[in-house]
């Protein structure tokens, strides 16, 4: 798949009854900024319909910010989900509220880096630069 005349596309979401979105739309005008193509879903996306939503956008990575502290099942339903539909070379990322040993459980079953509240969005920016750079064909 060449992608070489579009910008990287990004899908954020909030999942579940998490109502706080500040901090994901911040990060979406972020990436905004940095050249991307950024869809936002806005609240209480089921990851069913993140997923649905990443297919028909045909985005390169998708972003869920959470605070709930439903991480653990939000997270590895979507990588379920992703595998399911094949989506092999999709980022997963994502940020919120969660704990450093969880994370790197998140990590092992396939999701990206994550990112706890008050890092850099050019810190976000240049990850999935990077990701997509290493993963996709542009």
């Amino acid at each position: 798949m060449s992608n070489t005349s579009r910008p990287i596309r990004v899908l954020i979401a909030k999942v579940g009854l998490d109502g706080h979105d500040r901090g994901a739309k911040v990060i979406a005008t972020s990436l905004r900024d940095e050249g991307m193509e950024v869809i936002y879903t806005g609240l209480r996306q089921s990851p069913e319909m993140v997923v649905a939503a990443a297919l028909q956008e045909d985005v390169d990575a998708i972003g869920i910010s959470i605070l709930s502290g439903a991480h653990m099942t939000v997270f590895p339903k979507i990588i379920d989900l992703m595998k399911k539909e094949e989506m092999n070379d999709v980022l997963l990322t994502g940020g919120g509220i969660i704990p450093e040993q969880e994370m790197k459980e998140l990590e092992k079953l396939g999701v990206g880096k994550l990112f706890p509240p008050g890092t850099h969005s050019k810190e976000i920016a240049d990850y999935i630069k990077t990701w997509t750079k290493q993963h996709r064909s542009f």
